[in-house]
């Protein structure tokens, strides 16, 4: 099992940035794909961001490309995602999650991850 806990989500101004942090414990997030996704009220839930077991693979939504960037940090357990240039479409709640991917393979559907955080709110004002 892998338990996940997000935090850095906040309110900010459009422009402005955050830093989310997915801290990870119970096992080693070196075997895991890590993801970040996210839920806007009354939408389902989407994807943002995901990395690779190597950490050599990065895809991201189109929606967010060019203005986040996804981590990760084996070494302390973490995973991160650098939120830039934010704009109020991107108020949601922030989850983070860990798939078994074997090899470089990053997935961007939500079937393929095995654990979830419990989620980071961010809210972008105009």
């Amino acid at each position: 099992q892998v338990q996940l806990v997000e935090s850095g989500g906040g309110l900010v101004q459009a422009g402005g940035s955050l830093r989310l942090s997915c801290a990870a414990s119970g096992r080693t997030i070196s075997r895991y794909c890590m993801g970040w996704f996210r839920q806007a009220p009354g939408k389902e839930r989407e994807f943002v961001a995901a990395i690779s077991r190597s950490g050599g693979s990065t895809i991201y939504a189109d929606s967010v490309k060019g203005r986040f960037t996804i981590s990760r940090d084996d070494g302390k357990n973490m995973a991160y995602l650098q939120m830039n240039s934010l704009k109020p479409e991107d108020t949601a709640v922030y989850y983070c999650t860990a798939g078994f991917i074997p090899g470089t393979a990053v997935l961007a559907t939500s079937s393929a991850y095995d654990y979830w955080g419990q989620g980071t709110q961010v809210i972008v004002s105009s």
